[in-house]
């Protein structure tokens, strides 16, 4: 039996960003089908915490999305239990350096598959039930995909394939499925801490000064999906604290 409540499949939701945009979303009603790949006691801790607010309201779904059958059968296990989907965000990453001289063709392959074809494909398998409910799509870029850092030249053409990727889709699924990306800028820094010279400079590179909070991506989101955005598609919103215009 489908659920009353609007539906959202997230991608890398178990942690950092992926965690807030699905505390948000499911603060404002939705029922969730929440990706992970490896992080598995984050993703029991979260999907235990919602639950505790909204009983039966997520569904956790574990796949290597650079395994391409799993794409189809996340949407699929996700219409099969929930009976309905009516937003997607694409925002599971894979992110390392490939420095120039070193990087290897499987390297390529998989920040390629993980961050440009998997948002494709399973937009392509969630498409019908996007259509039935006029839903929406965000994919979570970089910007990176505009302002390339050295080592990252591989992860950067990624992320501005997905920027593609967003902008045909909107017109590929329009007038029914509206298609959106947002770019953030220094929100986290990574698990493994960055150069303090990298971080410096970084800052000085962001007009408004300061890191950026999880939260601000997750309300972009929210928005991007909600009734309030429903003239906009094939967008790229940057929520960078200005970095992009520095």
């Amino acid at each position: 039996m489908s659920t009353p409540r609007r539906v959202v499949l997230i991608t890398g939701a178990a942690r950092r960003i992926g965690a807030a945009i699905a505390r948000r979303l499911h603060a404002d009603g939705y029922d969730l089908a929440l990706h992970y790949r490896g992080s598995s006691a984050d993703m029991h801790a979260l999907a235990d915490e919602l639950d505790a607010l909204r009983p039966d309201s997520t569904l956790m779904l574990q796949a290597d999305l650079a395994v391409f059958d799993r794409l189809p059968e996340l949407v699929a296990k996700t219409v099969g239990h929930f009976g309905r989907l009516d937003a997607l965000v694409n925002n599971a990453s894979a992110f390392y350096p490939t420095p120039a001289g070193t990087t290897t063709p499987a390297q390529w392959e998989e920040l390629f598959a993980v961050n440009a074809r998997a948002p494709f494909f399973l937009a392509q398998a969630a498409a019908p039930h996007l259509r039935a409910a006029r839903g929406a799509i965000v994919n979570i870029a970089d910007i990176y995909a505009e302002k390339p850092r050295a080592d990252l030249a591989v992860y950067a053409a990624s992320k501005d394939a997905l920027l593609a990727v967003s902008r045909g889709l909107a017109v590929s699924l329009a007038p029914d499925v509206r298609v959106n990306a947002v770019s953030p800028g220094a929100i986290l820094w990574p698990d493994g801490g960055i150069d303090p010279e990298v971080q410096s400079r970084l800052l000085a590179q962001t007009p408004l000064g300061r890191v950026g909070e999880p939260a601000d991506i997750a309300g972009t989101v929210a928005w991007l999906l909600g009734d309030t955005a429903g003239y906009v598609t094939g967008q790229m919103l940057h929520v960078d604290g200005g970095r992009h215009i520095a």
